[in-house]
């Protein structure tokens, strides 16, 4: 799953996908303070948001991390 899931995430950045990632007591989510161009969007609500958790967790890791002001994915820390 692991190089699958950097594959989706670069995929969705590459589409021009802005969410980035946050961790909050062990658990994955996003946050978007600029809008997903349309194709990202889309591709995030058919690729990404019907993931099981556990999965959907993996790939959002591989995002740019809200604390991180750098542009390097929190995977790769």
């Amino acid at each position: 799953m692991h190089n699958r899931a950097k594959q989706t995430a670069d995929e969705y950045r590459q589409l021009g996908g802005r969410r980035l990632a946050a961790f909050d007591d062990n658990k994955a989510s996003t946050r978007a303070w600029d809008k997903d161009t349309p194709e990202a969007e889309r591709f995030w609500q058919t690729k990404i948001a019907p993931l099981p958790e556990k999965e959907r967790a993996e790939v959002q890791s591989f995002l740019p991390s809200i604390i991180d002001e750098t542009d390097e994915p929190h995977g790769k820390h």
